[in-house]
């Protein structure tokens, strides 16, 4: 069995390389995402890697390595609390991942921080007023500090991340439901097809943000909340996409000679019908990602999405819109932050749209 795609697909394939606006922005958000997944690598309040007394401990990624584990503190930041405290006496309490490598280095340790040694969520300046922090390269604040004082780059790349799990989660909720009763009103029609039609159109006139306002007066509403409140209302556009393309092909000569040789309903929708509408569906993905990070970054910045102080671009554009005479560096680098990420997917999508044209390698002639 070869595990190849097809000459149609791979001629799909080639067309999608030759499209470089779309090619480059795909390695680019993969590169990206990629980045995103091991933030912790580089953005992070713990310290990579630390020689003291003769052990080495791995404070961030401590679980995945043989021997003991650590929790949110050292085992061996203890011995340097009263170095510390001598060398960096206005050092807050929450705020110590610089001091206690500054104590580390003298006492003549080894200790790797990450690039940023912030969390997301850290007070860097706990007992301090409210105040945001213009960028500051010595302090290794290069975007500088929010309203609370928390490091914006770990916001926003953490926050990337939400986006993410979020668009994922809400892609393969909207695909699951758009494909299966898509595929079953164009298959079988008749009554079913009808009483799932008007069951969109009564769904549809659901005011969307109230149901929002009203999960959220009740609940703290989560990253899983969010993506079923989105899904439960963002999965009736590919139904009738996915509706429209199986009528289509249940029309076709392969549908019927298939039902001929004695092929289940199942069979056919799986094995014939889907891998002929892959076209339309993998032309949509890039346009369901970029709606679903407009759509959670718009939830934010109205004050109903992922709960405080859970990292998220609109919250960031939240507060960069209250302080922009004060801060602008907040919003400017929420903005161009969402905007590279949608300019991003938006190309791709474009390069996939051209590229699966079904017009292009049909085998009518």
């Amino acid at each position: 069995m070869s595990f190849l795609p097809n000459p149609i697909t791979r001629k799909k394939l080639r067309r999608f390389r030759s499209l470089r606006r779309g090619y480059w922005s795909f390695l680019l958000l993969v590169a990206l995402v990629l980045f995103a997944c091991v933030a912790e690598l580089f953005i992070n309040h713990r310290a990579l890697a630390v020689r003291h007394d003769g052990r080495w401990f791995f404070p961030t990624y401590g679980a995945m390595l043989p021997g003991k584990t650590f929790g949110l503190d050292y085992e061996w930041e203890t011995d340097y609390r009263d170095l510390r405290a001598r060398l960096h006496p206005h050092a807050s309490a929450d705020a110590t991942t610089l001091a206690t490598a500054a104590a580390a280095r003298a006492r003549g340790d080894f200790i790797l921080l990450p690039v940023v040694p912030f969390n997301p969520i850290e007070n860097c300046y706990a007992g301090q007023y409210f105040k945001p922090r213009a960028p500051d390269l010595a302090q290794r604040h290069f975007l500088g500090t929010d309203t609370q004082n928390r490091d914006i780059l770990g916001r926003l790349v953490y926050g990337f991340r939400h986006a993410l799990i979020f668009s994922v989660w809400f892609v393969a909720g909207v695909y699951g439901l758009g494909i299966i009763l898509g595929c079953a009103m164009g298959y079988y029609g008749g009554t079913f097809d009808l009483l799932v039609q008007r069951l969109i159109e009564i769904w549809s006139n659901i005011p969307f943000l109230y149901i929002v306002i009203i999960v959220a007066s009740l609940i703290k509403p989560g990253l899983g909340w969010l993506v079923a409140i989105n899904v439960a209302f963002g999965w009736m556009g590919l139904t009738y996409y996915m509706r429209t393309e199986t009528y289509k092909e249940k029309a076709r000569d392969y549908v019927a000679a298939a039902r001929v040789l004695g092929a289940s309903d199942s069979r056919i929708i799986l094995h014939h019908i889907l891998p002929n509408t892959a076209a339309t569906l993998v032309t949509f993905v890039p346009f369901t990602v970029a709606g679903a990070i407009g759509s959670l970054t718009a939830l934010d910045f109205l004050g109903f999405g992922l709960p405080v102080p859970t990292p998220s671009w609109g919250e960031l554009l939240s507060q960069g819109t209250k302080q922009l005479t004060l801060a602008p560096w907040i919003v400017l680098s929420a903005f161009s932050a969402m905007t590279l990420v949608l300019i991003l997917v938006t190309f791709v999508g474009e390069a996939v749209r051209e590229a699966f044209d079904p017009k292009k390698f049909t085998l009518y002639r």
